[in-house]
C-alpha cells in the first residue's frame, strides 16, 4: 500500500466515527442569532485526487461578480434542490455544473457533519476519492478558477491561523488556512480543520 492510498484509507476509517457539528460560529460564542432561524439543506463535494501520487483537495474561486461570497475559495457544491434525491445527489449534480466533474469519475469515502454557515445553511460535506482523470471546466459566473492544494497542507492543524474583521458591529473571529496566492478561510476553512480534527484523533 502506497502512503496516499494509506493517508486516504485513514480518511475513511476516521469518518466512521461519529464527531460533532461546526458552524461559522465556533469561535464567537457570543453571537446571538435570531430566534426560529430555519437553515437551508446544501452540500459541498471534497474532492481527493491521488492519481498523481501525493493527494490533493480540489477548491474553487468564485466569481467576482456574484452576489454572495465573490471572490472567495469555496468546494464545488451549493444549496439542494427540488430535483435532487438527496444531499449526496445535489453535491454530485453542483460539481458536474462547478467543475464538468463525471459523476462516475469518484468513489464516495463518507461525510463529516454538518456546518452551520452565518448565511443559513446547513452544509454536509461529502468527502470523495478521485478515481479517473477528467478535464476541470470552469462554470461561466459562478466559478473563476479551479486548482486544488496538497491535502498535507490542510491536514496540518498548526496550519491554521485564527483571524478576524467587523461584522455586524463585532469582530468576528474564524479560521484560515493559506497556501501560495489562495486564502481559505470561513467555512471552507473550518470544514478542513474539522477533517483534519478528525484524522488527528
Amino acid at each position: 500500500m502506497t502512503r496516499s492510498s494509506d493517508l486516504i484509507k485513514r480518511i475513511g476509517a476516521a469518518l466512521e466515527h461519529p464527531g460533532a457539528a461546526s458552524s461559522d460560529f465556533d469561535l464567537n460564542p457570543g453571537v446571538v442569532l435570531p430566534e426560529g432561524r430555519v437553515l437551508r439543506d446544501a452540500a459541498v463535494l471534497i474532492v481527493l485526487n491521488d492519481l498523481d501520487g501525493a493527494p490533493r483537495v480540489t477548491l474553487t474561486k468564485r466569481a467576482s461578480g456574484l452576489k454572495h461570497h465573490p471572490g472567495q475559495i469555496a468546494f464545488p457544491g451549493g444549496k439542494k434542490d427540488d430535483t435532487d434525491t438527496d444531499l449526496r445527489a445535489a453535491a454530485l449534480r453542483e460539481a458536474r455544473e462547478e467543475i464538468a466533474l463525471p459523476s462516475d469519475a469518484v468513489d464516495m469515502i463518507g461525510t463529516l457533519p454538518a456546518h452551520e454557515t452565518v448565511t443559513g445553511f446547513s452544509v454536509t460535506p461529502f468527502i470523495a476519492r478521485l478515481t479517473r482523470r477528467f478535464e476541470p471546466i470552469s462554470e461561466i459566473g459562478e466559478v473563476a478558477e479551479v486548482f486544488d492544494v496538497p491535502l498535507s497542507h490542510v491536514l496540518r492543524p498548526d496550519n491554521y491561523i485564527v483571524e478576524g474583521r467587523m461584522w455586524q458591529g463585532q469582530k468576528r473571529l474564524y479560521y484560515t488556512v493559506p497556501y501560495g496566492p489562495y486564502y481559505i478561510w470561513g467555512a471552507t476553512a473550518r470544514m478542513l480543520r474539522g477533517l483534519a480534527e478528525r484524522v488527528q484523533t
